[in-house]
């Protein structure tokens, strides 16, 4: 067992993995989850996994993300991966907010944040990566769930998530999903169903409101309204529908698809954070290798956890705690890209693989 990395596949990736190990051009996918500040433990793994491992790759690697993982595939698809991973975790952990910020505040500080780790050319080298196409999830907000007056949001998302309890489809009643992708190669996942779905091409003009409005978090910030190119209408978080990604990720079950994340269970939706029962499709899951942090690793992160956007209120008043925090458990988290890249280049792999938790 790996110490710091563990390694979960679906039942025809884990056979086609025990088989023959893993390389790069198996992969044809590559998802994230949303999840905030959880995601800078990914860090490191993303900058082994897109600047060495996937290193000379010729054919296309299609990306899916909603909120955070969109936020960082961002980051690696442009020219100088590496240096656009830095200016988003320097940038993103030293944020620092009043005492009660309002939605304006906290909006404000994430398109500030946006436009440091694009920089001038970022929507620029995004849609012209020369084997990366990204694609976004957002979500197209109706009814009350598109309003910004809390007066009438509130409710709508409360009975959102009560009727959720009962069966996940209804969020079909509130909410749309919505695909931005890279129009130069068609997404294998393009086809996905299950909810009422809008799509539009991503442009130099519109990748940016794309990723703001991917992770527009609902009450927390403002509404993102009419992105260019897309169905008029009110946006918010992907991750709403889409938080740990449960698509139809390929049309044939052709090749791996690869998810980096930050804890061994994928969840759904944003509301079914507290529904054990909530699990992803069995049929979207088998061709998915998960890498996903070890508990021994878990339990060296100062605090025992990850980061979280609950740090804020955890640490409220002592930012300089905080920082030094989520700094240490980036630190901690080079182990995870180290683990991997064993793993994969030795053939180690083959041992260590094991099936997705039930």
């Amino acid at each position: 067992m790996s110490e710091n990395l563990s390694f979960s596949a679906g039942r025809k990736a884990l056979t086609m993995i025990r088989e023959g190990g893993l390389n790069p051009d198996q992969v044809k996918v590559v998802t994230g989850a949303a999840g905030g500040a959880k995601c800078l433990i990914l860090n490191h793994l993303d900058g082994a996994i897109f600047t060495t491992w996937f290193a000379g790759r010729k054919e296309p690697l299609f990306l899916l993300g909603s909120s955070a993982a969109a936020w960082r595939f961002a980051c690696v698809s442009q020219e100088k991966p590496l240096d656009a991973i830095d200016r988003f975790q320097t940038t993103y952990v030293n944020q620092r907010y009043s005492e009660k910020p309002s939605t304006e505040e906290i909006t404000g500080e994430s398109i500030s944040f946006l436009n440091i780790f694009l920089g001038d050319r970022g929507e620029k080298e995004i849609l012209s990566h020369p084997y990366l196409r990204m694609s976004i999830m957002a979500t197209r907000c109706r009814g009350l769930a598109a309003s910004d007056r809390k007066g009438a949001l509130l409710p709508g998302i409360i009975i959102a998530a009560l009727l959720n309890i009962v069966s996940r489809r209804s969020l079909g009643l509130f909410f749309e999903r919505t695909l931005l992708y890279d129009q130069r190669d068609t997404p294998p996942f393009f086809d996905m169903d299950g909810f009422p779905i809008r799509k539009a091409p991503l442009t130099g003009e519109n990748l940016k409101p794309a990723l703001l409005a991917s992770g527009s978090i609902p009450v927390v910030m403002s509404r993102v309204t009419d992105i260019p190119g897309a169905p008029k209408g009110t946006y918010r978080d992907g991750g709403i529908i889409d938080y740990h990604m449960d698509v139809p990720f390929t049309k044939d079950g052709d090749g791996i698809v690869l998810f980096p994340h930050y804890m061994s269970r994928i969840i759904p939706g944003w509301f079914d954070k507290h529904l054990p029962w909530r699990k992803p499709d069995p049929a979207h899951m088998e061709n998915l290798l998960l890498l996903h942090p070890t508990e021994a690793f878990m339990q060296r992160l100062p605090y025992g956890k990850a980061p979280d956007r609950g740090d804020f209120h955890l640490f409220k008043g002592r930012d300089a705690e905080r920082i030094d925090f989520w700094s240490k458990a980036i630190q901690e988290s080079r182990r995870l890209s180290e683990d991997f890249l064993d793993a994969v280049e030795s053939g180690k792999i083959r041992e260590l693989v094991k099936p997705l938790p039930e």
